[in-house]
């Protein structure tokens, strides 16, 4: 199994897509890249933690890409829209790859 977390707007949307794509294990929603440690909805929505939403993949490998994963977080957003994901609006609907082997930051900057 491997694991990757984005950001790509509303986390509940992008959960929502990637949990019907055929090799994903589970899509967990929540916050990452601020400076507050387990901070609330409403602390995030203040814009004052630093945190985007962000949904964590467990995916098999065997089934589906990283590639292939790459390919439709990019379909499924707008990354040129900055702090949003219309109708979201806010620095927590940023667009984020927490990338967690150095593979997986070149083949994003390859797709970047």
């Amino acid at each position: 199994m491997d694991s990757i977390v984005f950001g790509g707007g509303c986390f509940w949307c992008v959960e929502a897509i990637f949990t019907r794509i055929d090799g994903v294990i589970s899509v967990s929603p929540g916050y990452s890249g601020g400076h507050s440690v387990n901070p609330t909805y409403n602390e995030v929505c203040s814009g004052t933690t630093g945190h985007a939403e962000v949904v964590r993949l467990t995916f098999d490998e065997t089934k589906i890409s990283y590639k292939k994963i790459l390919d439709l977080f990019f379909k499924m957003h707008d990354p040129t829209q900055k702090d949003m994901q219309f109708p979201d609006i806010g620095t927590q609907y940023r667009s984020e790859i927490f990338y967690e082997t150095d593979e997986q930051r070149r083949e994003a900057e390859k797709v970047l």
